[in-house]
């Protein structure tokens, strides 16, 4: 038993290092270059050239302090995925709709720096979504809760009244919620 402790133990502590490393065999997408790394997959069902992706994103969960919220990353491997895949942008319609511990990772420099005393690796990826296009809407009633107002926010996140209206509004306009 203690042998099993110490293989286990020993593989979470050389992996504990890589965590934040890119992983072997991806790289950085072509349309969001800084964020979203992708693997090329060969042999995958094809994608019909006129499929258009109508996708909302459910964030939740806040990243740790001064790091990269994993979930919003997942939106920008979606546009670099299909992207690579030979999907236009103009056919990829994203959103996401971000609540509960989550509101403090889309919160300008003012707000985030005084409660976490750094900078919120966030916005340039925040940017970097709406720039091409990602609506980001936020729970006002997490946003309420957690003493988060609409000034707070950063540029082109926009203040739902809840991240369930959010969600009703995009499913209303056709938007499919990608399971994570």
């Amino acid at each position: 038993m203690i042998k099993k402790f110490s293989l286990a133990a020993a593989v979470l502590i050389a992996c504990a290092g890589t965590a934040s490393a890119q992983p072997a065999g991806f790289q950085n997408g072509q349309l969001i270059t800084e964020f979203g790394p992708i693997a090329t997959v060969e042999g995958h069902d094809p994608i019909p050239a006129d499929t258009s992706f109508k996708v909302s994103f459910d964030v939740v969960d806040r990243s740790d302090a001064g790091e990269l919220n994993r979930n919003l990353v997942s939106a920008a491997r979606f546009l670099n995925m299909h992207f690579e895949a030979g999907i236009a942008p103009e056919q990829m319609q994203l959103a996401i709709v971000i609540h509960g511990s989550a509101v403090q990772d889309v919160t300008n420099a003012s707000h985030y720096n005084e409660l976490n005393e750094q900078e919120n690796a966030n916005a340039a990826l925040i940017a970097q979504l709406i720039k091409h296009g990602v609506e980001i809407h936020v729970c006002g009633q997490s946003a309420a809760f957690q003493n988060v107002d609409a000034d707070d926010l950063l540029p082109g996140v926009r203040m739902s009244l809840s991240a369930m209206t959010a969600h009703a509004i995009l499913q209303n306009q056709g938007f499919s919620l990608n399971p994570f």
